[in-house]
Formats: C-alpha cells, structure tokens, sequence
C-alpha cells in the first residue's frame, strides 16, 4: 500500500482500499436508486402487464362463455323453429285433406242433384210423351173403331171412355 508512493509498481490482483471504498459508496447509492425509484415502478409495471393479461383472458373466456350460451340459444330456437314448421306444414296437409273431403262431398251432392233433376226431368218428359202418345192412339183408335163399326164415334166422352178403357186393358195385360 505504501508501495505505490515510494514507486514501487502496484500489484493489479489487489485493488486500493479508497477505490473499493468509492466503489462501494458508488454501489451503495446506485442499489438505494434503483430500490426506491426504478423498482417500484418496474413492479407497478409489472403487476399492470399481469393484470392486463389476467383482464384479457377473462375477458376472452366471458367472451366464449358468451358465445356458446348464444350458440346454444341458436341451436334451440332453430329446433324450435323446425318444430314449429313441421307442425305448419302438417296442419296444411291436414287442412288440405279437409278442403279436398269437402269440395268431394259437395261434387258428390251436386252430381246426385244432377242426376236426380235428370230423373226428374226424364219423367216429366216421359209422362208428357205417354200422355200425348195415348191422346194420338186414342184418336187412332177411335178413327180405327168408327171405321170398323161404321158408326162414328164422335162424341168425346164416349170416346174417352173407350179409349182409357181400351189402354187400361192393355196397360193390364203387358204388366201380366
């Protein structure tokens, strides 16, 4: 230690004693900075950085939380909604069914109130002709007698007589 002001070389492996004493000073103060000012900061930094990251993934797990109940809610209602349709359409293929029964059965009723104004027209017709048919034979018939018998057969109530007379016998005996 004396030997560096009587000019003897320093020995480098051995440091000075005011150099390790400044260097110590120099460190002491250097560590009280940064515990007091840079650490807190850091650690407030670094706590805000967890915090954020910790938030994020909440955040992303409320969000995909969220989501599924949503996809769920989806998912429900377009099971109801297929539901819901099946039951429309199969209430229209019903009703269908209905509306076809019903214009059948009034296709039905029109058809035999066809038919049967027909019949009754035919036999209108038909009653019309017999009677006009026996109105010409009677005349035919009278002709036919006045001329056979030679006398006439003029007189109407004698002829209708025997004209009704004459067709109920033959009325009688083609129905036997």
């Amino acid at each position: 230690m004396f030997i560096a002001a009587e000019g003897v070389e320093h020995n480098p492996i051995l440091p000075i004693w005011q150099e390790i004493v400044v260097g110590s000073i120099s460190f002491a103060l250097l560590v009280f900075v940064l515990l007091k000012f840079v650490m807190p900061r850091m650690e407030a930094m670094y706590q805000a950085r967890v915090d954020a990251i910790e938030g994020g993934l909440k955040r992303a797990e409320a969000a995909q939380a969220e989501a599924n109940q949503l996809l769920e809610q989806y998912r429900a209602q377009l099971a109801e909604v297929r539901t819901e349709a099946a039951k429309i359409r199969d209430d229209a293929r019903s009703d269908a069914e209905g509306i076809r029964q019903d214009i059948l059965a009034k296709a039905r009723e029109e058809s035999e109130r066809v038919v049967a104004a027909g019949k009754e027209q035919l036999l209108a017709e038909r009653a019309t002709i017999v009677r006009d048919l026996r109105a010409e034979v009677g005349g035919l018939a009278v002709d036919l007698a006045s001329r056979i018998v030679g006398e006439s057969l003029a007189d109407e109530a004698r002829r209708k007589g025997t004209v009704e007379r004459f067709l109920t016998d033959l009325e009688s005996a083609g129905a036997r």
